[in-house]
């Protein structure tokens, strides 16, 4: 099995957090779309005829296609690789984007999971990160979309300046008033080049505080799990049932292609990215080849990146695939460097999988770090 993921490079408005790749230029919307399914069609062959069981629309703004684009871009996936038979197809939307007559026309297409952007419910939280969206807008397009779509996830940011704890557990709480069964959730980071950054460093906005973020991801864990959400991933929260096919298979190292300006693809054993420019994407598919670079991985950097997601989510990093994978250097190594981390109650050996504890899993990555084979020459 493997995913497509299609990247829409596309959004209304530009975030304050966001470093993704976007444009908030409508003018090639229409080029853009047929270049993705000339994409599609170019590289149908890399996957070696695996079924395809996820596609997924990420961006950008995907929600600013029409339904007719997103119909033609599935189809051309169809048309191209086998597909399974109730596969996850996901679209990311903002909220603006949700009125009730998009929600309806969605409703039939083969879109069946829905990833909304709402970032808060609060109006200051929402102006102080751009969002294109207001408060209003955020509940009336859950209040609509959970009539049309049991599978629904939201995006919630904690670590907010200016947003204490009661104001994070009213969020929390307005989530689950909806009845959703997925709730992906992440620290507000300053990452760099972005106008949050500038902002930052000119004091307009607070530094965000690692300590509030902390705090507010443990009370994210806490009622989260006292309404029987799974936290099957560091920033993912389930029901049963519910957890993110798209999403569990990059975190279990199964294959994917990325489509589109910036897009990522998998193997197992080569990485390659499409390159982060809306004009040179489309001229090169204008030219009938995909404008991509690639690297294949060491065993080094396979295992590297085992660690990275496997300690990341409730599965663990399995000590036995480790060795039959990669060897017993690399199980020795492991188990030598995750030492430190058990005396300290962050990690927690059992069944020989190594997994974080809840007082390791906010600084799950930095483990994951630590625990990287720098060092072999192959």
């Amino acid at each position: 099995m493997a995913g497509i993921y299609i990247h829409i490079p596309f959004c209304r408005q530009a975030c304050h957090y966001c470093d993704f790749h976007f444009s908030t230029s409508m003018k090639k919307k229409d080029e853009m779309v047929n270049a993705l399914a000339k994409e599609i069609s170019l590289r149908k062959n890399e996957l070696h005829q695996e079924t395809i069981e996820t596609i997924y629309f990420g961006g950008g703004t995907p929600s600013v296609l029409s339904d007719a684009d997103i119909q033609y871009l599935i189809e051309t996936v169809y048309k191209n690789h086998t597909v399974c038979i109730n596969p996850e197809i996901t679209l990311e939307a903002n909220p603006d984007d949700l009125s009730e007559e998009r929600i309806k026309g969605l409703a039939v297409t083969p879109v069946n999971r829905l990833s909304i952007g709402v970032q808060s419910f609060f109006e200051e939280d929402l102006k102080l990160m751009n969002r294109a969206h207001n408060a209003a807008q955020a509940e009336a397009c859950l209040s609509i979309a959970c009539n049309y779509f049991n599978n629904i996830s939201i995006d919630l940011i904690y670590g907010i300046p200016g947003m204490d704890n009661s104001r994070w557990i009213k969020n929390i709480e307005k989530a689950l008033s909806f009845g959703i069964p997925h709730i992906s959730s992440y620290a507000l980071t300053v990452e760099p080049k972005t106008a949050l950054d500038v902002f930052v460093k000119k004091g307009v906005i607070p530094q965000p505080s690692d300590e509030a973020a902390r705090e507010q991801f443990l009370l994210l864990i806490e009622n989260l799990e006292a309404k029987g959400f799974i936290h099957y991933e560091l920033s993912n929260f389930g029901r049963e049932g519910y957890f993110s096919r798209n999403n569990t298979a990059y975190w279990l190292g199964k294959k994917y292609i990325g489509i589109g300006p910036s897009a990522h693809s998998y193997d197992g054993y080569y990485r390659s990215w499409n390159i982060a420019n809306n004009t040179l994407y489309l001229k090169s598919l204008n030219e009938g080849r995909p404008p991509l670079e690639k690297e294949k991985l060491t065993t080094a950097d396979r295992y590297n990146e085992y660690i990275m997601t496997g300690l990341r989510t409730i599965w663990g990093i399995s000590v036995e695939r480790i060795n039959n994978e990669f060897g017993s250097l690399y199980a020795d190594y492991l188990l030598k460097e995750s030492a430190v981390f058990i005396k300290e109650g962050l990690v927690s050996v059992q069944d020989n999988t190594i997994t974080t504890t809840r007082k390791g899993k906010f600084l799950a990555d930095g483990i994951a770090s630590d625990l990287f084979f720098l060092n072999l020459k192959e």
